[in-house]
């Protein structure tokens, strides 16, 4: 029987395995579905912890192990950002497509997931992923908190499904306003629904309350406006 709130294992289209962290709410109604997508830090407990809140607010929610092909289930401490670059430098598009159909389909196969309402969120590293899985899967509504390297996704703007949901931190030091001027250029040429969100006294990574640059305020306020977001496209 499957534990509710637990890894998993899945198999990607690539022949990888690759373990999920999923938390599922305790019904036998059909209920609607989020995608999790990690920092650059692992599916940690600030991922896990997530999970459980979004698990907690009516949603089922999977969080792949992006990291699986180099260092399964690898977590790192916020402060040694170092040793996650070689890590980071052997991800590709096609390895996270990959991972995110893999869930994606798992998904599908659950008979209490609501099909056709299923999300994605992600945060740093995953707030890129977010980005990209709703370009390539028919999602409902995609968020991304303050997402590195979403300047260089302009490509997959025009193949998002859902309306998207930016968060950024006006005091993020990492993603220039101009990266951010970027993409949302390139969606906003596309013709997609979007909504953007600059928190001006909020630094990268403002919602993890693991972080120095944790701002209770912002990360509150952030929460509130996701939930309402994916209620209104996933459970509405």
């Amino acid at each position: 029987m499957m534990n509710n709130h637990d890894f998993i294992p899945l198999t990607a289209s690539d022949g990888s395995k690759l373990e999920a962290y999923i938390a599922f709410p305790e019904s036998d109604q059909p209920f609607p579905a989020i995608i999790l997508l990690q920092e650059a830090f692992g599916v940690n407990s600030h991922i896990r912890s997530i999970a459980d809140r979004l698990c907690a607010e009516g949603f089922g929610v999977i969080a792949p192990d992006l990291f699986h092909r180099t260092a399964k289930r690898i977590e790192v401490a916020y402060t040694d950002i170092a040793s996650v670059y070689p890590i980071l430098e052997k991800i590709t598009i096609d390895s996270l497509s990959n991972d995110l159909i893999a869930c994606y389909t798992w998904l599908q196969q659950q008979e209490n997931v609501n099909k056709d309402k299923i999300g994605s969120i992600g945060f740093c590293l995953g707030g890129r992923v977010s980005f990209l899985a709703n370009a390539i899967l028919p999602l409902a509504a995609g968020v991304s908190y303050y997402g590195g390297g979403l300047d260089k996704m302009g490509d997959y703007a025009n193949k998002l499904h859902g309306t998207h949901l930016f968060f950024w931190g006006g005091l993020d030091t990492h993603i220039s306003i101009e990266k951010i001027d970027s993409i949302l250029a390139a969606v906003k040429a596309a013709g997609k629904d979007y909504t953007s969100v600059m928190i001006s006294y909020a630094e990268h990574g403002f919602n993890c309350d693991e972080r120095k640059s944790y701002h209770p305020k912002a990360a509150k306020e952030a929460w509130a406006h996701t939930l309402a977001f994916f209620r209104d496209r996933l459970l509405g």
